[in-house]
């Protein structure tokens, strides 16, 4: 059923499967809490947590980092 369904959101125009694509990311957002976050992240994010709070001066703020990229240094 489901190739059916897809079959005919396909022969949609661009404009209208588009606001398809919103509506489903819209819905994804408001479950967003149903979405497992791997423990491998949640590991990574807490190591740079604590490397950021034994030294949170180290790094550079993102207009820092923006304007290096920009200026290809």
């Amino acid at each position: 059923m489901l190739k059916k369904e897809l079959a005919k959101i396909f022969e949609l125009n661009v404009a209208q499967r588009i606001m398809i694509v919103e509506a489903i990311w819209d819905s994804i957002l408001n479950n967003s809490e149903d979405i497992p976050v791997p423990e491998s992240q949640i590991e990574e994010l807490e190591s740079r947590l604590n490397t950021y709070y034994e030294n949170p001066h180290a790094g550079s703020s993102w207009n820092t980092v923006k304007e290096r990229i920009l200026s290809g240094n």
